[in-house]
């Protein structure tokens, strides 16, 4: 580590010896706390997009919403928002909002009041 040229763009991220290395603060993963701290929220286009999918769920539907511009928390808020107005169950995986059922264009209606560009996607 002290090899490397203090002008250098590049940063460590991996060690033979250490394994995985953060590379703001250079100490191991399991060990930084710089990533813990950060209140990381995902970039998109903008776009807030609602679709359906069944893939994978035995033909049973359920309308996605992705490209929302919030933390984990916020996310979970919000979509505990949605599934009590569509009277519905759903999670948020990945940073999505998976709501059960076919709810596509109320969920654009509420999402453009809460001041999102929602937009549907798919067919």
């Amino acid at each position: 580590m002290k090899d490397r040229d203090s002008n250098s763009n590049s940063k460590l991220v991996y060690s033979t010896g250490l394994g995985r290395i953060c590379p703001s603060c250079e100490k191991q993963s399991a060990k930084c706390k710089c990533k813990k701290n950060k209140n990381h929220t995902p970039r998109g286009d903008g776009k807030v997009r609602v679709e359906r999918s069944v893939k994978g769920r035995k033909g049973k539907g359920v309308s996605l919403i992705s490209g929302l511009p919030l933390g984990n928390a916020e996310l979970k808020q919000l979509a505990k928002k949605l599934k009590q107005k569509c009277g519905t169950g759903g999670t948020v995986k990945n940073g999505v909002v998976e709501i059960q059922g076919d709810h596509r264009d109320f969920l654009v209606e509420e999402l453009n009041k809460l001041g999102y560009k929602a937009k549907k996607a798919g067919g």
